[in-house]
């Protein structure tokens, strides 16, 4: 399998915040868009490719995933992450067709549907459901799951799982039109760094916290004895659900901060060696 860099592709770098992802994936998609590039058939596969990576930067749980197999596999990181990621599981969640509804509106261009069916073939399907009053429709991908966080079994239980994933998706879609309401969805969790001194490692102190993502200022505590590395937990502090799913939790992970006589001697000792 080709090796490929989603951060290359989106000419992001890898500490990129989600906003500059977007704004980049925007670019592209309108800098390769197939009703731009008619007598361009590369154009075609860039749209492909650039989709995926989008896909895969805008989730934060894919994203996590896939920067710790660059730490692991390094050039290979693309094919170990295709091997537990189906087309199903990159683009489930994702909000790409929002982002081309919104340049067919303001460039007319064809929608995400027109451009999805004609990229993925028969792997992309798209539902219709009429009813006096009431209609819906949207559209899934459909293949072969991922092995890596649904299919840790046999395969026949791997597509039975897939096919329940998918019309319960479905049914819970149709349901939530019909009867007017949101589904149902839990926040993600959140995860920084925060960097404390030795003195309040060891006694435990009171740390200000500021939580962007909710406009929040927290006191977190620290507990005495704490070591370089750990985490502290804050639960139903990260993003909030939907349709009165649970929020997500906030991880924060503690560095404690070097003295400078010791940074200092530890230069000396590395140049030493």
């Amino acid at each position: 399998m080709e090796n490929k860099d989603y951060y290359k592709i989106l000419n992001v770098t890898k500490t990129a915040k989600p906003n500059e992802i977007k704004e980049s994936y925007r670019k592209l998609a309108l800098q390769y868009h197939p009703d731009r590039n008619h007598d361009d058939p590369e154009a075609i596969n860039m749209m492909k490719i650039i989709n995926e990576a989008y896909a895969v930067l805008s989730d934060s749980d894919k994203r996590r995933e896939y920067d710790t197999m660059q730490q692991q596999f390094g050039t290979n990181a693309y094919s170990q992450f295709r091997q537990s990621y189906s087309d199903q599981d990159i683009f489930n969640g994702s909000d790409i067709n929002q982002i081309f509804e919104e340049m067919a509106k303001s460039f007319g261009l064809r929608g995400f549907e027109d451009i999805f069916s004609n990229h993925y073939g028969n792997k992309f399907h798209r539902f219709e459901f009429k009813r006096p009053g009431f209609s819906a429709r949207g559209a899934f991908f459909s293949g072969s799951p991922g092995r890596g966080k649904r299919c840790r079994r046999s395969i026949p239980n791997c597509r039975q799982a897939f096919l329940a994933d998918n019309v319960g998706k479905l049914s819970r879609y149709l349901f939530n039109k019909l009867s007017n309401q949101e589904s149902v969805e839990d926040g993600s969790d959140l995860r920084d760094v925060i960097h404390i001194s030795k003195q309040a490692a060891r006694r435990g102190d009171n740390y200000a916290y500021n939580l962007k993502q909710k406009s929040k200022k927290l006191i977190v505590k620290i507990p005495p004895g704490i070591h370089d590395g750990q985490q502290i937990r804050l639960a139903g502090m990260g993003l909030n659900g939907k349709g009165g799913g649970q929020s997500g939790d906030l991880y924060l992970k503690v560095k404690i901060k070097k003295p400078m006589l010791e940074k200092i001697n530890n230069f000396i000792a590395r140049l030493k060696n």
